[in-house]
């Protein structure tokens, strides 16, 4: 066994041999062995919950492993790196969207259909079926959560799976104007025209995101032109109708409303039910019917928090070989969603968290004073406000006592701020990891 690859191998082999298999698939085989040095065997797994679980009930029988392989005790230690589990969409040439983010997995049958996402689901079909013809453009929105980007990907497999050889992108908003302002700056916008524009389907989620620069707003315009009149299919996402799209041109918010536009909202408790026990198909578990009513009965806006509820009971299952209690289930829903902590009460906590990250007082960042510090604090308080609550810009001006206007002006400034500025983005970006899913 000349490299580490090798040692791996031998000690993966025995692993699988001294767990069971679903505990050799879920926790030992995901980890990926980067480096050796100070007699450490170093890993990377994609999140601190999975670190956890691995490092405190399998980190023995991996060392052990070890020792058998090579003949002297070793140690463990597992770095989180959230793009091991979660890797990203890329976009290779051609346009070609890569099968590496396991978007694969959504598809229409694994769509659960309900009174509050029928109309989406049965038009996004309709694209699938008869694309650039029977509705297009198609703009879904919605707020977080709830399947539009599932309905996107959905779409894709589709088209992909009725003409292997069709030209399918599927971008971000903050992609595409990412892209843009690359070209610009290398004074090739060639290269971008010829991966947006020489397509058969065009897939943008979060297309809200190109309100934040004209120029932005214009590439779309003709790019979006451009596609129509070839009579290709464009499908964007959005969380918000595109008339709540405040700063967005006039142009363009009238080509978002020529094709259809689909709302979907958050479903109601026979759908959430049967979320649960679809996700639990998947899984290989079952769950008593008290502990499914109780799940929906608590996670009433969000797909993602429900999906991710039953994937952390599936997990307390598999390391601990064992049924979880109703206590159990409780002490995970709090930690995913708040119906215990209300709106208000996450404002409160969010105006707390920025004022110390900034060294302003919450005082400052309420009041009117227009320091520079405290100015950016305020704006970057308002951004992380909308972007982890479900409140209209006029209802966060309430809590600062400005018009709506004011408060999207702050959002845009702390957009910029954070671009010109990591550290701030740092800042925002901790602030919404901590508070993202905590509004009921």
């Amino acid at each position: 066994m000349d490299t580490m690859a090798d040692v791996w191998k031998e000690v993966l082999s025995i692993c699988s041999k001294k767990v069971t298999e679903p505990i050799y698939k879920i926790w030992i085989a995901p980890l990926e062995l980067i480096k050796f040095e100070n007699n450490t065997f170093i890993f990377t797994i994609g999140s601190e919950f999975k670190k956890s679980i691995v490092m405190g009930q399998f980190a023995s029988v991996i060392k052990e492993a070890f020792l058998e392989v090579m003949g002297f005790p070793v140690e463990i230690d597992i770095v989180v790196n959230s793009a091991v589990s979660e890797p990203k969409t890329v976009a290779a040439a051609g346009g070609r969207a890569q099968e590496n983010d396991g978007s694969s997995q959504y598809t229409f049958d694994t769509f659960i259909v309900g009174k509050s996402n029928n109309f989406a689901y049965n038009v996004s079909l309709g694209v699938a079926d008869h694309p650039g013809t029977l509705y297009n453009p198609l703009l879904i929105y919605g707020r977080s959560g709830l399947g539009k980007t599932h309905l996107l990907f959905a779409i894709r497999n589709k088209l992909r799976e009725s003409d292997p050889e069709k030209v399918i992108v599927y971008v971000t908003g903050e992609k595409f104007t990412n892209d843009f302002v690359q070209g610009l700056k290398n004074q090739n916008t060639f290269a971008f025209h010829e991966k947006y524009r020489n397509v058969d389907a065009l897939l943008v989620d979060d297309i809200q995101i190109i309100q934040r620069g004209v120029s932005v707003q214009e590439e779309f315009f003709h790019t979006f032109n451009a596609l129509v009149q070839a009579g290709k299919q464009i499908v964007l996402t959005s969380d918000v109708a595109p008339r709540e799209m405040e700063v967005l041109d006039e142009r363009l918010r009238s080509r978002f409303e020529m094709g259809i536009i689909a709302d979907i909202q958050p479903p109601d408790i026979d759908t959430r039910k049967a979320i649960i026990l679809r996700k639990c198909d998947q899984l290989g578990i079952t769950l008593s019917e008290s502990i499914v009513d109780l799940i929906a009965q608590k996670i009433k806006n969000n797909v993602r928090q429900i999906e991710g509820t039953v994937k952390k009971i599936s997990a307390m299952m598999t390391a601990y070989s064992d049924a979880v209690t109703i206590e159990q289930v409780q002490d995970i829903i709090k930690d995913i969603t708040t119906d215990y902590q209300p709106t208000s009460v996450v404002v409160h906590k969010i105006v707390e968290f920025i004022a110390k990250a900034f060294g302003v007082t919450e005082n400052d960042i309420l009041s009117t004073k227009r320091q520079a510090n405290i100015a950016l604090a305020r704006q970057i308080t308002m951004y992380v406000i909308k972007e982890v609550t479900d409140l209209k810009l006029q209802e966060i001006g309430n809590y600062f006592n400005k018009n709506h206007t004011t408060v999207l002006y702050a959002i845009n400034q702390a957009k910029e701020k954070m671009d010109e500025n990591p550290q701030v983005k740092a800042v925002a970006v901790s602030a919404i990891g901590e508070f993202q899913s905590r509004t009921s």
